[in-house]
């Protein structure tokens, strides 16, 4: 029995050690936004909720009642905002001021150049992102912004060279 115990220890010992370093390669530096949105259009698909949805392009405004049917295309914006990427890992300074968290990010490379997390009474009451993307040819800004069961809200200018600048706002409020 004692020959078959240590073998046995051995392995589980290292199958252990080998869960942990897993976790450790999962940890996100940063807050997880993907995850958190991903979370949000599983919880929203659910619930279902009335979105008031304004969309203004170049000065025309439609809106509408409706219920999104896919809440990860909804928030693809945001999701696809997320600073947990590999190769920007230590590219973003963090600083936490009462409840404001924020990351922010200086490098030319990075499009995310700040990533506001708000809480009040440890729940997370806002989140905003602030993109820039620019070369000799095009530029745009993107601000988004998301309050749960409140509102979210997508802006963006572009501007390509040669061209007239163009601006959309997405907003869409929770009924």
């Amino acid at each position: 029995m004692k020959k078959l115990g240590i073998p046995f220890l051995v392995i589980l010992l290292a199958f252990s050690c080998n869960l942990k370093d897993k976790d450790k390669a999962n940890a996100k530096p940063y807050f997880d936004l993907a995850g958190y949105f991903k979370k949000e259009a599983i919880r929203l698909s659910k619930t279902n909720p009335i979105l008031n949805k304004t969309v203004f392009i170049n000065g025309k405004e439609e809106q509408k009642n409706i219920n999104i049917k896919n809440w990860d295309q909804e928030f693809k914006s945001f999701i696809d905002a997320d600073i947990n990427k590999a190769s920007w890992n230590g590219s973003f300074n963090a600083t936490i001021a009462g409840g404001l968290t924020t990351y922010t990010s200086h490098s030319e490379k990075i499009p995310v150049k700040k990533l506001e997390i708000s809480l009040e009474n440890n729940r997370l009451t806002s989140i905003k992102v602030y993109i820039t993307n620019a070369n000799d040819l095009y530029t745009s800004q993107d601000s988004l912004s998301y309050y749960p069961d409140s509102l979210y809200q997508i802006k963006k200018t572009q501007h390509i060279k040669l061209m007239e600048t163009k601006q959309y706002r997405i907003t869409g409020k929770f009924k």
